[in-house]
Order: structure tokens, then sequence, then C-alpha cells
């Protein structure tokens, strides 16, 4: 009867463990994940195994952001993006390189020595970083403010703005943008919005902040050309989901 019991078990576990691979598995969607790590940035960009992560937040809850987004058998980044050494942006990755294996490492000449330089390459103006059906533009240079790049998955386009404090031009229309700067009255400006259209803006900032993050000029600003602003010190984890041509949002204060 003992060993009944043990195959029982045995089976139950076993069932259990496919049940959460099979949920683990990703779709065939793009999804760009704003993660809630208080004040400061950490922008993880999933496409089925790829994953690329810019910056890591100022503490180690990008870790739980990852376990939440990332399949817990998926222990492998193929790029991780420090937009500038600053600690609300690199702090983080301290603790993502110790428990996973990054492919490629894009940094300024400002290292982190905390954070291995093994497979580190400087950002340059125009360069272009494939992964799958993802492209992804090197908009600045590496003696610039911050890495501001360009992503492209069929007909949508995401701009990530690191914490820029001058215009970035030439871009086009975009449906997202990662609004630079914690949306500081220095960063994002009305010419910037009205050049690149966007349809969604999300503020990476932290509750309560002494900096008074978001600034009203930035929020009024957005509302005026009609942009749907997000924020993760209201909202959370803000997700953005597209097949390539539509997308759609999922936060706590609703979807669209």
């Amino acid at each position: 009867m003992q060993i009944w019991k043990y195959i029982y078990t045995l089976l139950l576990l076993s069932l259990a463990g496919l049940i959460l691979v099979i949920f683990s598995i990703p779709d065939n969607n793009l999804h760009i994940v704003a993660c809630d790590v208080g004040q400061g940035d950490a922008i993880l960009i999933t496409y089925k195994n790829i994953q690329i992560l810019t910056d890591g937040g100022p503490n180690n809850k990008v870790i739980d952001c990852l376990g939440k987004y990332v399949p817990f058998y998926d222990r492998e980044i193929e790029l991780v993006i420090l937009t500038h050494p600053q600690k609300d942006h690199y702090y983080g990755l301290v603790e993502v390189f110790k428990q996973y294996k990054v492919d490629t490492f894009i940094s300024s000449d400002y290292q982190v020595p905390e954070i291995s330089t093994k497979n580190a390459i400087q950002p340059t103006r125009g360069q272009i970083v494939r992964l799958g059906l993802i492209s992804l533009d090197i908009l600045t240079d590496q003696d610039e403010q911050g890495v501001v790049t360009l992503l492209k998955y069929g007909s949508f386009k995401a701009l990530f703005m690191a914490d820029m404090e001058k215009e970035v031009v030439g871009i086009g229309p975009v449906n997202y943008i990662k609004v630079n700067h914690h949306g500081s009255k220095n960063g994002l400006t009305e010419d910037e919005i009205l050049s690149t259209m966007p349809k969604i803006a999300v503020i990476s900032v932290g509750k309560n902040n002494t900096y008074g993050h978001p600034h009203q000029e930035i929020l009024d600003m957005l509302q005026k050309s009609n942009v749907l602003a997000y924020r993760t010190d209201l909202d959370g984890n803000v997700e953005i989901v597209t097949d390539g041509n539509q997308f759609w949002c999922i936060s706590k204060s609703g979807s669209f």
C-alpha cells in the first residue's frame, strides 16, 4: 500500500509540474513591461524565449518582475542595456547578473564595478541590434546622457528615452514612448510629442517621491496631445502587448 501512495504522489507532482510548464510557455506576441521598481527604471521586453532588459532600478524588485514575466525555467537574458550608471538604473542589475546568464551587455564607458563586463559592447549611434523579429536601433552615442533605443516589431514602434534632457529628433511616429527622466519637466518636450505622436506613454516613477515626479507640465502636455499616460506608481507593472500590428495595455487601472 505504501508503494502505491508513493507512486500516486509522484504522479501528482509530475502532473503539477507539467501544468506549470504548459502555463509558462510564452505566446506569439511581444510584451513590454515597465516594472514597478519605485523611483527608477527597469523595462523588460519579451518575445517567446527572448528577453531584453533595459536598466534594473534602484533595488532588487526587478527580480520579482523577471520572476513574474519570464518562464521559471529560462535563466538566460539575451540582452541587457544600462542606459547610464546612476543607482536608480543600475543597482538591480547587480542581482540580475548573479541570477541570470546575460548574453550581451550594452553599456557606456562608465562601468559599474559590481557588474561583469564580459560580452559588453559600447553603444554607437546608428547601431542596430536584431534578436529574432525584434530590431533595436541605438539612437545615441556612448558619451551622451543615456542610451536611447527605438524598438521595431512588425509595424509597431516603441521609443525608450532613458533620462535624456535634450531633444531626440528625426524619429518619426511611434506607438509607445517611455517618458524620459521619470516625467521630469526637463525631459520630454512638446516638439518630441508632436514629432513622435505616441498613442501610449509610460512613466516609471516611485510613489510619493521627493522630486515631485511626474511634473504636472508633462502630464498636461501628454493629455493635450491625447496620449494615454500610465504610471508605475499608480498602475504597478505596466504591460503593453503587441502582435506587430495591434497593441493593447494591461495594468491595474484597466486595459484597452
